[in-house]
């Protein structure tokens, strides 16, 4: 990584102590970054830029008003914190209610199991592209657009508060993305893949099958009927269920979301029925080697596993320190910023359906007609209602896949649909390709998994969503 030109704890720990006495809460969190951005559109690389940045951002809070400054010069520090004072205090007139973790002392890694992707020269991964964007552009004429994205990041932090806490804590992420778009006259369709890793530069450089793969899904929806909408019985793969659990489930988790919003925390009552007994949902940043893992969230609180769904039951929430104050409840350490140009938000990290006993080979076979649909094309979510669009899907009749078919979206309520699973597999799935967005924060990195799943009267039909 860079090297301060300063000792950073010395001198985070100075502001601490000279202005922690004019607020309730002080908070300093110093950045250093260094990233890679690969584009290749067409046959053109549109983008190829590495790029190292210092910045940080300060937090003040005083009587629950907060403050918030950035900066990227550290020599501008100190008049930042001001600013975050001034600000906090100007907008404060209530009680601050933080609920109280640990005071922590602690360097910690994410630990790669592989080669660090600042280890691979930028030929190589520009090599890597254009190699990916071949394969793309070579499986149809009927291939008219085609687009390949890489990206790494490596970040070390560095966070300071005024209840004693300083930790140092790095990791380095990465992703690819893949499209493809084929067009027959009027027809167009396109196929997408994006993988992503926090252990190795090898977990992106064997993707030939996945990638060929996506466009050839494009190719193939050419020449597919399109399916008819109805209301069917839908069995779906692990990927689509890790996108559920996710978008339509997963946000409606986050505190923030609830706290000042009686409605739904009256929907998202602790103790409600939601699904099936063997319905079991976990976000967890603990876990080791996924997208989402990390040791101590923005605000330092350590990193936990939170069991959301118990036997169908709501059982928790994801929470930054100040939602689970205001709700009487404990941190779950999903306080988390892209960069240090935003805040803290609560944020899931990895999100996963826990996998069930029925075998994957009889969800099918009890239907006479149903739609089996697998991976993501994309998609959107609005409270409780999420349209998702699949990547593949084939009807079901007489309990065997029959005829593909294209532009399925699966649409509905969350809590309606997670009442309507019908069984659960016992396979299972972590896709790591996930980027989340939330309050104009997106691409953060998370992962989200689970088993294949069953589910009754889903709406099916419409065109396909691209995002």
């Amino acid at each position: 990584m860079l090297a301060l030109s300063i000792d950073i704890k010395t001198t985070l720990g100075d502001l601490i102590t000279r202005y922690r006495n004019q607020i309730d809460y002080l908070a300093i969190r110093v950045e250093e970054a260094e990233e890679t951005d690969v584009l290749l559109r067409g046959d053109r690389f549109e983008t190829l830029s590495e790029g190292l940045a210092i910045g940080g951002q300060v937090r003040a809070c005083h009587c629950g008003g907060w403050g918030f400054a950035s900066f990227n010069r550290l020599s501008d520090l100190e008049n930042r914190v001001r600013e975050a004072i001034a600000a906090a205090r100007l907008i404060g007139e209530d009680e601050t209610v933080l609920a109280p973790i640990p005071v922590v002392q602690d360097i910690c890694t994410v630990p790669l199991t592989g080669t660090d992707p600042r280890h691979i020269p930028l030929v190589e991964k520009k090599a890597l592209c254009d190699h990916y964007g071949q394969i793309l552009r070579s499986v149809d004429p009927r291939i008219t657009t085609v687009s390949v994205r890489y990206g790494d990041s490596a970040q070390r932090i560095f966070l300071a508060t005024s209840e004693g806490t300083f930790i140092e804590q790095s990791w380095v992420d990465m992703e690819m993305r893949f499209a493809a778009t084929a067009r027959n006259g009027e027809t167009v369709q396109t196929g997408r893949e994006t993988t992503g890793s926090r252990c190795a530069y090898e977990d992106l450089t064997q993707l030939d099958q996945q990638v060929r793969g996506a466009a050839q899904r494009a190719v193939n929806s050419l020449s597919l009927p399109p399916v008819k909408g109805n209301l069917y019985t839908v069995v779906i793969d692990p990927i689509l269920t890790g996108l559920f659990v996710h978008e339509a489930f997963g946000h409606l988790s986050e505190a923030d979301m609830t706290y000042e919003n009686p409605d739904l925390l009256e929907v998202m009552t602790l103790g409600r029925q939601f699904g099936p007994k063997e319905l079991q949902i976990f976000d967890g940043a603990a876990s080791p080697e996924h997208r989402g893992s990390y040791f101590y969230d923005d605000e330092g609180t350590p990193a936990t596993t939170t069991q959301l769904i118990h036997d169908g039951v709501l059982v928790g929430r994801l929470h930054s320190r100040e939602t689970a104050g205001k709700l009487g409840e404990t941190p779950t350490g999903n306080a988390r910023c892209l960069n240090y140009h935003y805040p803290p938000l609560v944020r899931m990290t990895n999100t996963w359906i826990e996998r069930g006993q029925t075998p994957v080979e009889d969800l099918c076979s009890e239907l006479k007609e149903g739609v089996y649909a697998s991976n993501w094309l994309g998609g959107m979510t609005n409270g409780e209602m999420f349209t998702f669009s699949a990547g593949e899907a084939w009807m079901i009749r007489d309990g065997k896949l029959a005829e593909p078919v294209r532009d399925v979206t699966l649409s509905g309520n969350v809590f309606t649909t997670l009442a309507d699973i019908e069984a659960i597999g016992d396979d299972f799935y972590w896709d790591e390709s996930g980027g989340c967005g939330k309050g104009g924060q997106n691409g953060l990195p998370v992962g989200c998994g689970g088993p294949s799943l069953r589910i009754r009267n889903v709406v099916v039909g419409g065109e396909a969503t691209e995002g």
